[in-house]
């Protein structure tokens, strides 16, 4: 800790590039489809999970590895499809 901010939970990503998508948002529920090995964020604050991976689809629910990549330093979740948004190629060279 230095200053009194936590360093350990840094994500190495520019997750502030990443624009936040409300679940409730038609980019989010509608035309998704979401594959194993495909890197996501969590749509409502990318900061917070950070960038995970894809392990496991089932039926609405997702299994992602986010690696402790965000701010909550979250390795594993399963959350459902709305809240995930895929990151496009065209971003990811600039994260």
């Amino acid at each position: 800790m230095k200053n009194g901010i936590d360093h350990s939970n840094i994500s190495p990503y520019r997750l502030e590039l990443l624009p936040p998508v409300p679940a409730f948002h038609r980019r989010a529920r509608i035309g998704k489809s979401l594959d194993e090995g495909q890197l996501v964020y969590y749509g409502p604050s990318p900061g917070y999970y950070g960038i995970g991976e894809v392990k496991q689809v089932v039926g609405h629910f997702v299994a992602v590895d986010f690696r402790g990549t965000g701010q909550f330093g979250v390795h594993e979740d399963v959350m459902e499809n709305q809240y995930l948004i895929p990151i496009p190629q065209s971003t990811m060279s600039l994260l």
